[in-house]
């Protein structure tokens, strides 16, 4: 729990996640942070780039609002920038209520909703990125590393030292690391957070994601968590493990008497999460180059299916049951807004108990070329996405309406662009509109 107050520093590091997922903020005079702080509200219909549109929930041609930012004292913590500087997350309001387009307040709605079914909700977050040094070209590449192999540590496994400066300085900070490794190519890592209560577990992930990217960049580096940075090699993802607990703090996703460890209740979760897997995909993979992740094969979660400790189907659960058992989804990737992907995946799973949906059966196959009979799959494109998400009236009802509509609005634009930019993702290398929108902030 956080034990640091306002008064231990000399100004607070006021965050909150845009439309887009991105670290938005504000510097604050410890002094003043018990009163937060306002911004225009209309940077929730910015694109990458700073251009606007009228997304609903914008009030860009009403006057261009303001919403206030209150910080939340139990989510702050040292910064990695100076002693002097704190970081905490805000709650967002709009005239006096809670702001509706805020993924943040979404999320909070969506623990609510399973309080409300009797149930407390634990989340855990793995994120994986790639390390990038300079070309020589005015771009960017994986950092050279020879050596790197997968389940990589020490120098061999990180000869610039990045990786340790990131984890002392996430522990420095108060983040709750469970574990860190090479992933599967050069360069590419995965930081794990231990799980915590929902909101601060995407809270935390939030705060991490933008700590790694400033700490490269210091080095004269970069680093990203674009799903596909580079379309030769592995994509990077961004898993959501969910854990339920009754009112007597027990695992209710878990029974001992099941073949697979598993609850009814988990059963309803897992059919909730299937029955609305297209309608996810465009909160889970947000921009355009995720869908070049999101191809059979790839250990992504493009299938609509589930299976006992298996990396090749979009909803895994571990094979060990009881106090372990845990819903983890695989589709998504570092370009998520946190929040609003553990929200939706809640919701989505929340859904699947609220209707009774039957579970399908475990997918057991090798899953590298398709995942399983009759199975669907999510789209292959973000405009194929949104459509889904569109027609996805349930889903669209329990994430927040004026939300989705807000997000449609600017990937629609968005999805536009890059087709009148030309660009296309079955190129071989990263389009222009990828690197020009995409890399600078994933």
């Amino acid at each position: 729990m956080n034990t640091k107050h306002f008064e231990d520093f000399d100004r607070i590091r006021m965050l909150w996640p845009d439309h887009l997922g991105l670290a938005r903020g504000k510097y604050v005079p410890s002094s003043l942070a018990p009163n937060g702080s306002a911004f225009c509200v209309t940077t929730f219909a910015m694109a990458y780039d700073r251009d606007l549109i009228p997304a609903p929930g914008s009030h860009m041609l009403d006057g261009l609002k303001d919403v206030h930012g209150t910080i939340d004292e139990s989510t702050l913590r040292p910064s990695w920038e100076d002693d002097r500087t704190g970081v905490a997350v805000a709650d967002l309001t709009l005239a006096h209520k809670p702001y509706a387009v805020s993924a943040r307040n979404a999320l909070a709605r969506a623990i609510d909703d399973w309080a409300e079914l009797g149930y407390s909700v634990k989340a855990g977050i793995e994120l994986e990125g790639y390390l990038l040094e300079p070309d020589g070209h005015g771009g960017w590449q994986r950092f050279a590393n020879p050596r790197s192999m997968v389940y990589g540590t020490g120098t061999l496994g990180d000869p610039s030292g990045f990786h340790d400066e990131a984890i002392w300085t996430a522990e420095r900070c108060g983040f709750l690391i469970e574990s860190t490794n090479i992933e599967f190519d050069e360069s590419q890592f995965e930081f794990t957070l231990r799980y915590d209560e929902a909101l601060r577990a995407a809270d935390d992930a939030f705060v991490l994601r933008t700590m790694v990217r400033e700490l490269a960049i210091r080095r004269g580096l970069d680093f990203t968590f674009l799903g596909k940075p580079f379309p030769d090699v592995s994509g990077s993802g961004l898993h959501i493990n969910i854990s339920l607990f009754d009112a007597d703090g027990r695992p209710a996703l878990a029974d001992d008497a099941d073949e697979y460890g598993m609850s009814d209740l988990a059963r309803r979760c897992i059919a909730g999460l299937v029955a609305h897997h297209r309608a996810l995909t465009p909160l889970l993979a947000p921009t355009v180059n995720a869908y070049r992740r999101l191809q059979p094969g790839n250990l992504a979660g493009c299938w609509a299916n589930w299976g006992v400790d298996h990396r090749n189907v979009t909803i895994r659960i571990p094979a060990e049951g009881g106090s372990a058992m845990r819903i983890e989804h695989r589709m998504a990737d570092g370009s998520t807004n946190m929040h609003l992907g553990v929200a939706a995946v809640l919701q989505a799973a929340r859904l699947g108990v609220v209707d009774e949906l039957p579970c399908p059966p475990a997918y057991t196959g090798d899953g590298f070329e398709d995942g399983g009979e009759s199975v669907d799959r999510c789209a292959t494109s973000l405009d194929g996405g949104l459509d889904d998400l569109e027609a996805a009236e349930a889903l669209a009802g329990a994430v927040g309406e004026l939300l989705v509509a807000n997000f449609v609005a600017n990937k629609r634009h968005e999805a536009e662009r890059f087709a009148a930019s030309g660009g296309s993702i079955d190129s071989e290398e990263l389009s222009a509109f990828e690197i020009s929108h995409y890399l600078p902030y994933h």
